[in-house]
């Protein structure tokens, strides 16, 4: 039996019409007042500000689209995402330069030189990538980026201007909001959802303003679970093995861009049925081979980079922080972060497996898996000792599947650690602060915790809750009225025997 759905108010009414017409309206001329800042580095108090205006209003959109129906069309949903991308689109980058390390290593591979074959510094810039040459940070270091980073690179490359090369992350980032909207079908969840990430601010100040390569890394994964999911749905007895093979293929690529997707593997694996595991190992596998042996022998070079980062490199870690100054050593307070990754791994497997045993719904299978995806993402970035802003790209595709608080206060959080670029920018001094550190980590913490005691407590209350004792009293009533009436009957019955003998 169906629930019927309850009637909606004009309260309701009035405010799924504001939100309609207004939050689109409202977050374009948002964006704007962003986009013709002439220095951001010198706006951050305006960027968090606007930002946090941004996310409000896609709470308020996502609420009365929870309330009601879906507010937008597809259409209008990529129409919006467009637009806000092309605000951003031609202006230089302000608040990263990394895309020159990409530039870069884009542009030699164009020429048939191997990333991997020597720093920077120690190179002559040929005459069109001088200029290039003379931006890129950290020169001293080859290049850290694996090699589907730098086959996206050369793509980007292709134009040899950062406007060409953003255009080109833009347009793979649209491919990303098609392909949520496609998963939550899949899911049977609300496709509107999908403004969390499509109208967030995340992704236009880090992929159309920045110019990073998260945004294709996500892309790519996204793929991977989309026909990991499309095979699941044959069930587990005949599932064909080719969509598990191009699953594992895309896996296998999308952590060559950023390695944070090697965390999920292991999800990937439990969420395949047990016949078809070898058809997504083996794609796995062949993905790496295929895009690893090309930059061979060469590729070795990029453990000294790895090495350095892994080592040395720190911004926003507040764990991190906090375990250095309790034990004295950074490197053992890395161990210890690395450990409690490995730890929530394993916890989430195991929650995982258990779910999936007592599961039989492919749909309700599928979205037990994503939100493991979510919380091993959401754990990653507070147990990083460098969170970049850009990092949360990692955890932002997932907030349509798990519009938590935690989640999308996150996704907003990591852009005050951009108070940084101030000093740096007018006296070159690298200052963090660290109150906007463990705000960062505190903010999404509180919000989980809050959340879970919230869940907690309507778990005991419903327990002796009015209308849960009604309910349970409303039944032994019911029996013994029927029990009553069934006496009634039998003993009718025995008379009408008896007088018949």
């Amino acid at each position: 039996m169906t629930r019927r759905r309850p009637a909606t108010t004009g309260r309701q009414r009035r405010l799924e019409k504001f939100t309609r017409s207004a939050v689109p309206l409202l977050l374009l001329c948002s964006a704007l007042l962003l986009a013709v800042q002439p220095e951001l580095r010198l706006a951050i108090p305006l960027l968090v500000g606007i930002t946090a205006f941004m996310m409000a209003l896609l709470a308020l959109a996502l609420y009365s689209g929870e309330q009601t129906k879906q507010l937008w069309p597809p259409s209008v949903i990529l129409g919006v995402a467009l637009t806000l991308r092309l605000l951003f689109l031609f202006h230089p980058p302000q608040l990263s330069d990394d895309i020159y390390r990409h530039l870069w290593d884009g542009g030699n591979l164009l020429k048939g030189i191997n990333p991997y074959a020597s720093a920077p510094s120690s190179v002559t810039p040929s005459p069109e990538l001088r200029a290039i040459h003379s931006r890129i940070n950290h020169p001293e270091y080859v290049t850290i980026y694996p090699p589907t980073a730098q086959l996206t690179a050369a793509v980007g490359a292709v134009g040899g201007s950062v406007t060409a090369f953003k255009a080109l992350l833009v347009a793979v980032d649209l491919g990303l909001c098609v392909l949520l909207m496609q998963l939550l079908r899949l899911l049977g969840l609300p496709v509107g959802r999908v403004i969390l990430y499509a109208w967030n601010p995340l992704p236009l100040l880090e992929i159309a303003g920045s110019g990073h390569l998260d945004g294709a890394g996500a892309t790519l994964l996204m793929g991977a679970l989309c026909l990991l999911l499309l095979g699941c749905r044959d069930g587990e007895a005949a599932p064909r093995c080719r969509p598990f093979f191009l699953s594992g293929v895309l896996l296998a690529a999308a952590c060559l861009v950023k390695l944070f997707p090697l965390l999920l593997a292991p999800l990937f694996y439990l969420l395949t049925p047990a016949s078809r595991r070898a058809s997504l190992v083996t794609g796995f596998l062949g993905g790496m081979a295929a895009l690893l042996l090309p930059f061979s022998p060469q590729l070795a070079n990029i453990r000294g980079s790895l090495h350095a980062y892994a080592l040395n490199w720190e911004f926003a870690g507040a764990l991190f922080t906090a375990l250095r100054a309790v034990t004295g050593s950074g490197t053992v307070a890395r161990v210890i972060l690395a450990g409690s990754l490995l730890v929530l791994l394993l916890t989430t497997l195991r929650t995982l497996s258990r779910r999936l045993r007592t599961e039989l719904s492919p749909a309700a299978r599928s979205r037990h898996g994503v939100e493991a995806c979510y919380l091993l993402a959401m754990g990653f970035l507070l147990l990083t000792p460098t969170l970049h802003p850009w990092y949360a790209l990692s955890l932002a595709p997932f907030l349509p599947f798990c519009p938590a608080p935690a989640g999308i206060i996150l996704c907003w959080g990591v852009l005050l650690t951009y108070q940084v670029q101030i000093p740096f920018f007018i006296l070159g001094e690298w200052r963090e602060d660290s109150r906007i550190t463990a705000g960062v980590f505190l903010a999404p913490v509180t919000a989980y915790l809050l959340a879970r005691m919230s869940q907690w407590w309507t778990a005991f209350s419903g327990i002796d809750s009015p209308r849960s004792l009604t309910s349970t009293r409303a039944k032994p009533q019911g029996k013994r009225r029927n029990s009553g009436r069934a006496n009634q009957l039998s003993r009718r019955q025995a008379k009408r025997s008896g007088s018949r003998e």
